[in-house]
């Protein structure tokens, strides 16, 4: 088999992570529109995340954010991005690099983006390196109710108002795809 030496699945990543970018940067201009909102998982631990030691404390290795109603200063860069949120009603700043996030979830559209990330060991090393190609997945339009299922944090557990157990089945790209 042939070596990939242009590394497609690096780029593909970073492509799909200017998705994110590019989402967050309209949101930080114009606001959120309709009823579009977000669930972003991240790794706490990892390189250039700045959370503080309580929520480092509570969430060890990864955390979801929800950016829907309550959030102030939307900082986006070209490496990653800052939000104000509140957790248990203490307002904390956060700053997440975009190779920090794991899942990308807008339930007002069934929109989602998945990014298989490792965390590197806690020993002074606190890289994130990647061990896959992130894609975009497919849920079931039915499913509205998705964002219940998915992992909560402190915004969420406050002030979701959504309940019961419905889920979608997730379908990756690749199982459409001819195989040769």
């Amino acid at each position: 088999m042939t070596e990939d030496i242009l590394r497609y699945d690096i780029l593909v990543q970073n492509a799909l992570r200017g998705v994110i970018r590019k989402v967050l940067s309209e949101v930080d201009k114009t606001g959120l529109p309709g009823n579009h909102h977000f669930f972003i998982t991240f790794l706490t631990g990892a390189q250039g995340v700045k959370v503080s030691n309580r929520i480092k404390e509570q969430y060890p290795e990864q955390m979801t954010i929800v950016v829907q109603h309550q959030y102030w200063e939307l900082e986006v860069n070209e490496t990653g991005f800052g939000i104000g949120l509140s957790f248990s009603d203490i307002p904390e700043k956060l700053y997440i690099p975009y190779s920090a996030v794991r899942g990308f979830y807008d339930p007002s559209v069934n929109f989602e983006l998945e990014f298989d990330v490792e965390q590197a060991e806690e020993d002074g090393d606190a890289s994130v390196t990647a061990i896959g190609t992130a894609q975009p997945v497919l849920q079931d339009p039915a499913s509205d109710d998705e964002a219940d299922d998915k992992e909560t944090t402190a915004e969420d557990d406050k002030s979701s108002d959504e309940g019961g157990d419905n889920s979608a089945d997730v379908v990756s790209l690749d199982s459409f795809r001819k195989k040769k």
